[in-house]
C-alpha cells in the first residue's frame, strides 16, 4: 500500500535542509509506529519518496511525500499519528492512497506556483520589471553546472507572472515549469530584476502554494487530498 501525504513546511523549520526533513519523516514514522516498508541490502532505508526539493529559507503549503507501507492502515489514523510526532512547522494537511502505476512525484510534477514577497522593491518598479520580462523574447540566465558555466534562455520556463500590492509589499505570483530544467524563485528574481544590486536577495518570503501534474494533455493541480488534523499553526513566517 502506497500513500501520499501532503504537508506544510513553514516557520523556523524553513531553514532545515531537504535531507534533514527526510530524516524527520523517518523518525516520525518510527515514533508513530507506522509500518513502513524498507529497502533490502546492507543499509535498509524506509521507502519514502519526496517531491522536488525546497530551497533552504523557503516555505511551502504544498509539499508531498509518498510512503510504501506494509499492509493497510486507516488514513485518518495515519494523519493523526504522524502529525503529533513531527516538529513544529511540519504539518500533515492531507493523505490518500496512491493507485498502482502512478509516476513518482519527481517524475510527475511539471510546474510549481510560488508567492514571492519582495523586499526593497517598489510596487511601480515591480510592475515595470514584470511587464518587461513577460514581453521579452528571451531571458538569459548564466548558470554553473558540473563546473561549467553556461547561458540558458529561461523565458519559456515562466508560465505566468503577475504582481499584486499587499500591506507588506509587492507580491509576485509566479508559475514556473520544472522541465526540462526547473527555474528557482531566486533565479527568477535574477532575470526579472537584472538592475537590482542583489536580485537573488530582494525577497522577504518565498512560499510554494501549488504543484501541478499533467494527465491526458491537461494540467491539474496535485490533489489537495483528504483533510487531516493540523496541530501546528500554518502561518508562514517572513524573514
Amino acid at each position: 500500500m502506497r500513500v501520499r501525504i501532503r504537508f506544510s513546511k513553514v516557520g523556523k523549520v524553513r531553514f532545515t535542509s531537504h535531507r534533514d526533513v527526510a530524516r524527520m519523516w523517518e523518525r516520525s514514522f518510527r515514533r508513530a509506529e507506522i509500518p513502513v516498508a524498507y529497502s533490502e541490502g546492507f543499509s535498509p532505508r524506509p521507502k519514502l519518496s519526496f517531491g522536488l526539493a525546497l530551497s533552504n529559507g523557503h516555505e511551502s503549503v504544498a509539499e508531498y511525500v509518498d510512503a510504501d507501507l506494509v499492509g493497510e492502515i486507516d488514513l485518518d489514523t495515519l494523519a493523526e499519528r504522524t502529525s503529533v510526532t513531527l516538529p513544529e512547522g511540519l504539518t500533515v494537511t492531507g493523505v490518500t492512497v496512491v493507485p498502482p502505476g502512478t509516476p513518482s512525484l519527481q517524475e510527475d510534477v511539471v510546474a510549481s506556483r510560488w508567492h514571492i514577497l519582495l523586499d526593497g522593491v517598489t510596487l511601480e518598479d515591480a510592475r515595470s520589471a514584470v511587464a518587461a520580462a513577460m514581453a521579452a523574447p528571451a531571458l538569459v540566465l548564466r548558470r554553473t553546472r558540473k563546473g561549467e558555466e553556461r547561458e540558458d534562455d529561461v523565458r519559456p520556463t515562466i508560465e505566468a507572472l503577475t504582481v499584486d500590492p499587499t500591506p507588506d509589499g509587492p507580491l509576485l505570483d509566479a508559475t514556473l515549469a520544472t522541465r526540462p530544467r526547473g527555474l528557482r524563485p531566486t533565479e527568477l528574481l535574477a532575470v526579472v530584476f537584472p538592475n537590482h544590486p542583489e536580485p537573488e536577495f530582494c525577497w522577504r518570503q518565498v512560499l510554494r502554494v501549488q504543484q501541478f501534474i499533467e494527465r491526458d494533455g491537461s494540467r491539474r493541480e496535485l490533489p489537495p487530498l483528504a483533510a487531516a488534523p493540523a496541530p501546528h499553526a500554518l502561518e508562514p513566517a517572513c524573514a
